[in-house]
């Protein structure tokens, strides 16, 4: 299994009282990576699939902030895991060369990803069929 093996849940330090709740996620000490870009996805249907892609380069953790999602992790060889978001104190770290998708988006579902690389669309597979043959090329 290739960069499978390294995704992995992580779970953030909540602070809280009766004034609410506060998260705090650090590059390089929460993360095993420190942030150089930050996106969120909403207003995305149930039946929406985001992502549908792997990158050559860029690691992330994908982290629900309200609502939930799901995601969809393949590593090319066969093997897929299925990682419900549901709770923002906590996300999931997916490492280079694994392909996701993101779906099953509830009404008020805000994903947040933090990349560890700079937008480049050329460090996109987004062919499943080209990143099986890279896959099996190594």
């Amino acid at each position: 299994m290739h960069n499978m093996n390294q995704v992995k849940m992580l779970e953030f330090q909540q602070i809280g009282d009766e004034r609410g709740h506060l998260v705090v996620v650090e590059g390089g000490d929460d993360i095993p990576f420190e942030i150089k870009r930050m996106f969120y996805i909403y207003g995305s249907d149930p039946d929406v699939i985001r992502g549908q892609h792997a990158n050559r380069n860029s690691e992330f953790v994908l982290i629900n902030v309200a609502g939930t999602s799901k995601v969809k992790i393949k590593d090319g060889e066969g093997n897929e895991m299925i990682i419900c978001l549901n709770r923002p104190h906590t996300g999931v770290y997916l490492p280079t060369m694994v392909w996701k998708d993101m779906y099953d988006f509830s009404e008020d579902s805000v994903l947040l990803c933090l990349a560890s690389t700079h937008y480049d669309a050329e460090e996109y597979i987004r062919d499943y069929d080209e990143f099986v043959r890279i896959i099996n090329e190594e």
